[in-house]
């Protein structure tokens, strides 16, 4: 049996090319993600997003950020072969909004903020608020859980080497230019 510390390092690529595959998919094939929350209305790129380029044995990190920073570097970075190791989604359901970060190698969501709820205006309704928040923060969970679920089925696949990894080859070449 594998210790826990060299499982983690050995398998967070996984995580890594979830977070990649899922850049491409909110950019070429949005509806595919409705099969993870039928209720989704749009999925897009935050204002953060960091990727990591092994090689040599040297780690080249980049961080994009900002409102309306262009995703041209983060591009050519994956061009070079880096992977998304940490992205920022803005996720809607009808007139509902979440906004979230998602680390690739171990799938945690921080900075959620959730849609507002309903205002409490007495003690009995602190209960109904907070089932409420719980609801929509497991929105967010569920919806990453199914994707990864896509994802890994995807990835274990043998359309993941003849056609998913093509794809987001050609995706990535038809974005640079």
């Amino acid at each position: 049996m594998l210790d826990v510390s060299v499982a983690y390092n050995r398998y967070k690529f996984v995580g890594h090319e979830f977070l990649t595959w899922l850049w491409f998919m909110i950019e070429t094939d949005p509806d595919a993600l409705k099969k993870a929350d039928p209720d989704l209305s749009a999925m897009e790129i935050g204002n953060k997003m960091i990727l990591e380029n092994s090689r040599n044995n040297a780690d080249e990190t980049i961080s994009i950020s900002g409102d309306g920073a262009g995703l041209e570097e983060a591009l050519l970075a994956l061009k070079k072969g880096a992977k998304v190791t940490e992205i920022n989604l803005v996720m809607r359901a009808g007139e509902l909004e979440w906004r979230f970060s998602l680390k690739g190698e171990s799938l945690g969501i921080s900075g959620l903020k959730c849609p507002q709820t309903g205002k409490v205006e007495s003690k009995s309704d602190i209960e109904g608020a907070v089932l409420e928040k719980l609801y929509l923060c497991g929105r967010v969970i569920d919806m990453v859980e199914k994707a990864f679920c896509m994802f890994v089925k995807l990835r274990v696949s043998p359309q993941w080497e003849t056609g998913s990894v093509r794809k987001i080859g050609s995706w990535i070449d038809a974005s640079i230019k």
